[in-house]
């Protein structure tokens, strides 16, 4: 049987193009799969049409949307499906046997990340609540209604939501799902390593009743995701600083970039530091370093040492392992030239005054290294003498985290934007001021993981409130 073809999906329609890229297995570069890729021209065709994908959805009701994201989650978590146009399937073996060849990712982490988008999907009514604020949800199938003993009325902020998607993590994805239940198509750029999560919830959608004409899966160029971020009228895209940052203060792009989450420890409780040291650990290292929501700085008032050794301790010496070792912890790089990059810029930055890497006599040999045609890199802490050093605000592709003493009156600010802040403390008067900060996007009071999420609370923006704008309304 032939390659698996992985097909452009033109709002449902699969269509192959005479321009394909193959995709390899990042160990030994064999080749698994081909997909078509489309130029930014047929975008534009197609996203002239998107009124009529928006029309599919809307023959719904948000409890019927809600039913079908129900039956598409344990559709994705365990059923086989169609995997391309060539007649080729996929169970959930093959899925995660596929996406770890592609980006590294054990099965282990593969796994996880499923269970975590099975678990977005099947909680979408408590997650709509918590986006809405509790708003009873078939004013969205009316347009107006009362809340509060209020008359509301929602418009629509766009036809379609257009998303230009990473390879890094699966469970990135669970970002644009509620967009479905709230009735607004995706135009979808995936990952050049990770067309498969999105491909396959994708077609959990559709067999499990959704329209196909909601689904764009477009595999393009810099040139496409660029007419995607323009035409669709909201957008999430996702990627490193340099990527994201031109589109940084445009309010119709909502932009996923670093999250350059952080632990803090406050006066109050920096004496029993030794107490919290696996679960810093562990939001350091879960997910092998890759999500925006692992922690990539620990700042404390002082043992900054004590803490950075303590940790190195814990994670320094964690190794690479087959992909299909159950007790994996790290995680591959698909792109070998990315590896190389972050090895050379934590050692040029190390040989500048301030910093000294608390890992390097725990782990058994050099940072970067190759197992079985596998690149990985090993865990590394970094203790800072101050943010002022290069290595004390950074954020890369793996287990990475810098320590930093700096006096609890200071933190705040010199921490910068933090996705996730994870504050370890008791004192009221500090908490006011936490809550006051405008840098944090979620946070965390008291030993909690920065991976920790609530499904009634957004940790990454409002879909609701992106997608939907609330109008004055009255009627006679």
């Amino acid at each position: 049987m032939s390659l698996p073809h992985i097909p452009v999906l033109r709002l449902g329609r699969s269509y192959e193009s005479l321009d394909k890229v193959n995709i390899a297995n990042c160990r030994n570069g064999e080749i698994i799969a081909q997909v078509s890729t489309v130029n930014a021209g047929i975008l534009r065709k197609d996203l002239q049409k998107v009124a009529g994908a928006r029309a599919s959805l809307k023959k719904f009701t948000v409890a019927q949307l809600l039913e079908i994201t129900s039956k598409a989650a344990d559709l994705f978590l365990t059923a086989t499906l169609p995997l391309g146009d060539k007649g080729h399937t996929q169970s959930p073996d093959d899925f995660v046997k596929t996406l770890s060849s592609t980006s590294g990712l054990p099965h282990v982490m593969v796994r996880r990340n499923m269970t975590r988008i099975h678990a977005a999907m099947s909680n979408m009514k408590t997650v709509l609540n918590g986006l809405t604020r509790g708003m009873d949800l078939s004013i969205l199938d009316r347009g107006f209604g009362q809340t509060g003993g209020t008359a509301v009325s929602f418009y629509p902020n766009t036809q379609a939501l257009g998303l230009v998607m990473p390879s890094n993590s699966p469970a990135v994805n669970s970002l644009w799902l509620p967009s479905i239940a709230l009735k607004t198509p995706v135009i979808l750029k995936p990952g050049r390593e990770e067309p498969w999560t999105p491909y396959r919830l994708m077609q959990a959608f559709i067999a499990a009743g959704c329209p196909a004409e909601a689904f764009g899966f477009y595999p393009t160029d810099h040139e496409g995701a660029g007419e995607i971020l323009r035409s669709c009228g909201r957008a999430l895209i996702f990627g490193d600083k340099a990527t994201t940052a031109q589109y940084a203060n445009n309010p119709s792009i909502n932009v996923h970039g670093p999250g350059y989450s952080k632990v803090l420890i406050g006066e109050d409780e920096i004496e029993r530091w030794p107490e919290f040291i696996d679960l810093i650990a562990e939001s350091i290292s879960a997910n092998g370093g890759r999500s925006c929501l692992c922690a990539s700085a620990v700042v404390v008032p002082k043992y900054g040492a004590e803490i950075a050794d303590a940790l190195a301790k814990k994670i320094g010496p964690y190794a690479p392992t087959a992909p299909d070792d159950e007790t994996a912890v790290l995680s591959g790089f698909a792109n070998a030239k990315m590896a190389d990059y972050i090895d050379g810029a934590i050692d040029a930055d190390l040989k500048m005054p301030g910093a000294t890497e608390a890992t390097a006599k725990y782990r058994n040999g050099p940072r970067k290294t190759v197992v079985d045609g596998g690149i990985y890199l090993r865990p590394t802490i970094v203790q800072c003498e101050s943010f002022a050093h290069p290595l004390a605000n950074r954020e890369f592709l793996f287990a990475y985290a810098s320590v930093v003493e700096c006096p609890q009156s200071e933190m705040l600010g010199k921490i910068g934007y933090s996705l996730v802040t994870t504050a370890i403390t008791k004192d009221e008067a500090w908490i006011s001021q936490l809550l006051e900060c405008r840098h944090i996007d979620r946070l965390n009071v008291g030993p909690i993981s920065t991976m920790k999420i609530s499904w009634d609370q957004p940790h990454e923006g409002n879909m609701f409130e992106f997608l939907y704008k609330r109008r004055s309304f009255e009627r006679a």
